[in-house]
């Protein structure tokens, strides 16, 4: 799912602000940030701020690293945070696909 939103990635004591340029079930690729540093496999802190109201904490290892994109993989979602997590990506599957019911 395309989005557009912010996101917070912390690793150990380092943290970087960039941008959500992609999100699904399994995990969200964001814009690179010109000074991070990390590698393949490193686990991190996401927060991703989506609208006013919805923050989304989760742990998320390093995927792919592109010269411009970072993709993480989830690792671990707390309870707290996994409905809303599919509520987003529920509600944006349904605009994509109309259902019809028999």
């Amino acid at each position: 799912m395309r989005l557009s939103s912010a996101v917070l990635m912390m690793h150990g004591a380092d943290s970087w602000s960039s941008e959500i340029e992609d999100i699904s079930s399994t995990g969200v690729l964001v814009t690179r940030p010109e000074d991070w540093n990390g590698r393949l496999g490193d686990l991190y802190n996401v927060d991703m701020l989506i609208g006013d109201d919805l923050n989304i904490h989760v742990e998320a290892t390093v995927a792919r690293i592109t010269p411009r994109h970072v993709a993480f993989a989830y690792a671990r979602i707390p309870a707290d945070k996994d409905a809303p997590l599919w509520n987003l990506l529920g509600g944006y599957a349904d605009r994509l696909e109309q259902f019809a019911e028999t």
